[in-house]
């Protein structure tokens, strides 16, 4: 079951609905514990995993679900974003097939996607981006192999897992052909108060300060300069006319 990107609000109905029926919620580190004890009297073990830190084994949570399964309980493994989007949700639902136990996944809303909407940034827009690629930052060689297969500044990236290695990141796009201007932007902990939001140039990525212990997205691409066009016209005075200008013409 996915959990959105924070917020509790962007729970689904059906989530909420099978997190109120369970008898053991299994949560990842980014879920909100607070929401999570408030919708449902189940019992409730972090099982999360965060970047060079201890954490639970992956084989440990498949033998946690299957035995709470096969002692008859009604259990949710609880992922932040969606479940199936670099969330080993997958990987689960096999472990679970292969002993015998059925099981249901609840999509929720990917953090790809909806961290950056929520900074003003599309991942596409007309005229600008007409596709996006989402990757897993920390997957060095798959970074390599799939940036060697995609013309630069052809479409949107959006790298998942990487705030930490964006330095390492910008310099790969940019040994790629990507250009020292194109746009960027960090975005950490999207949907809740300790939401944080940088932006500025490939070249510049490297060097942004984000806040310690935040988890976050990054977005390079000409999509990212919609976030400024939003911001100039909610800032300019009522009735006034302005154009704003981004994307490969600017």
């Amino acid at each position: 079951m996915g959990a959105g990107p924070g917020d509790p609000e962007l729970w689904t109905v059906r989530a909420l609905r099978r997190v109120g029926e369970a008898d053991l919620v299994l949560y990842d580190a980014l879920v909100d514990v607070d929401a999570l004890r408030r919708a449902t009297k189940a019992q409730c073990f972090c099982v999360g995993k965060r970047a060079r830190r201890d954490s639970v084994p992956q084989d440990t949570i498949h033998k946690l679900m299957i035995r709470a399964a096969k002692q008859g309980k009604r259990v949710v493994r609880l992922k932040g974003g969606d479940p199936f989007v670099f969330g080993r949700g997958a990987e689960e639902a096999l472990a679970l097939a292969h002993a015998g136990i059925s099981c249901e996944v609840v999509p929720g809303v990917t953090t790809a996607v909806a961290a950056p909407e929520l900074a003003g940034i599309p991942v596409t827009h007309r005229g600008v981006a007409s596709a996006f690629l989402v990757l897993a930052g920390h997957t060095s060689e798959a970074v390599d192999d799939t940036l060697g297969a995609v013309q630069p500044n052809s479409l949107s990236i959006v790298f998942m897992m990487g705030v930490g290695v964006r330095a390492e990141l910008a310099t790969k796009l940019m040994a790629h052909g990507w250009a020292e201007r194109t746009p960027a932007a960090i975005i950490c902990a999207a949907s809740t108060p300790e939401s944080w939001t940088w932006t500025g140039t490939l070249s510049d990525m490297g060097a942004a300060t984000p806040p310690p212990g935040l988890a976050g997205v990054l977005v390079v691409g000409e999509v990212v300069d919609v976030r400024h066009a939003l911001s100039a016209v909610a800032a300019r005075p009522s009735g006034a006319r302005s154009e704003v200008k981004y994307g490969r013409n600017r």
